[in-house]
C-alpha cells in the first residue's frame, strides 16, 4: 500500500462519503481539522465525539491509506 497517490482534492476538504456536506458539525470539524493541519499537529479531538481524529496530511505523510474508512483520507 505504500506510495499510493492522494485524491485530487483539497486536503482540507474530505470526501463526501466521510463527512456530509449537510451534516450539522461540518463547520465545527472542519475549523478543529484545519488548525491541526497549520499547526502541525497529526490529528485533533473530535468536537462531538471527544475521539482522536487523524488529518488528511497526517495521512499523507504515512504515505498510503490503511483501510479504515478514515473521515479525512485523502486516498479516497
Amino acid at each position: 500500500m505504500a506510495g499510493q497517490t492522494p485524491a485530487r482534492r483539497s486536503l482540507f476538504e474530505p470526501h463526501p462519503s466521510r463527512l456530509a456536506p449537510d451534516d450539522p458539525h461540518r463547520t465545527a470539524i472542519l475549523a478543529a481539522h484545519r488548525a491541526a493541519v497549520e499547526s502541525g499537529q497529526p490529528g485533533y479531538l473530535d468536537p462531538v465525539t471527544g475521539l482522536f481524529v487523524i488529518t488528511a496530511a497526517e495521512h499523507v505523510r504515512r504515505g498510503h491509506c490503511c483501510a479504515n474508512d478514515c473521515r479525512h483520507c485523502p486516498y479516497r
